[in-house]
């Protein structure tokens, strides 16, 4: 059987964001019309990339050996995170530094003129990518641009050996609450998380519609500036012809007149 979400995720990350929303819409149709109810409710709700994040996407999706490179150096920045080696961390500090060049020159490879902030938030993905699991589990479907804020090589896997923690502070047993007690905050705190979870659909929803308006307002003016440009230069070659044919009157009336 098709797996219409997979293959929605793999056209419409790969896709120009342009054509985003066209798409999507036109996708859910079809899985509306498969009866697939409940996948076209989640492909409505995939949300647009961003233009750096696309251009991540992008080369992810088409070389797997990018998640591949990436996940192989993650692993050794962990290692080496966790050795007291001065030299093998330089080592792997310049490894992460080639291969993040490497990655943002082929992603960007088709956009030679790409500005200097698109490059560095596609640099930045990269380098998350290999400090953040999460950011390369997300590799192939990004929405934004992601950054790495911590610091040294990269953290520690969950599970990995840490430095030693204090033991823990003897506490004392907690009273047992009546079933009763513990089934009515469990519910409280059940309806607190589906209004977080609701309040949070709210606000996403507003910020990905005013994203939407912003970038229509913002193709709408560059149309009209191509326009404008395009009225001014034609307004120029007619002010043109009319100067000339202003002083080709001039030259002929001073012959006539001598």
């Amino acid at each position: 059987m098709t797996d219409l979400l997979a293959d929605a995720k793999a056209e419409l990350y790969q896709g120009d964001p342009e054509d985003f929303m066209a798409r999507r819409g036109e996708l859910v149709a079809q899985a509306r019309e498969a009866g697939q109810a409940g996948v076209a409710k989640q492909i409505g709700a995939l949300r647009k990339p961003t233009r750096s994040a696309w251009v991540v996407n992008r080369l992810v999706r088409a070389d797997p050996e990018v998640t591949a490179r990436l996940a192989a150096l993650a692993a050794e920045l962990r290692g080496g995170g966790q050795v007291m080696d001065g030299a093998r961390i330089r080592e792997l500090t310049a490894a992460r530094a080639r291969l993040v060049d490497e990655l943002t020159g082929q992603a960007l490879d088709d956009f030679p003129a790409a500005p200097s902030a698109l490059r560095e938030e596609v640099t930045a993905t990269f380098d998350a990518a290999l400090a953040d699991p999460e950011v390369a589990a997300d590799l192939g479907t990004l929405v934004r641009a992601a950054h790495w804020a911590g610091f040294g090589l990269a953290p520690a896997p969950d599970g990995a050996p840490a430095s030693p923690s204090p033991p823990p502070k003897t506490k004392k047993p907690a009273p047992v609450e009546p079933s009763a007690e513990r089934e009515r905050r469990r519910r409280e705190k059940i309806q607190e998380a589906e209004r977080a979870v609701a309040q949070a659909d709210r606000t996403a929803n507003a910020a990905n519609a005013a994203e939407q308006q912003l970038e229509d307002a913002v193709r709408r003016l560059e149309a009209e500036l191509a326009q404008a440009r395009q009225q001014l230069a034609d307004a120029r070659r007619q002010a043109y012809r009319a100067e000339s044919q202003q002083r080709r009157a001039g030259e002929t009336l001073n012959r006539l007149r001598e």
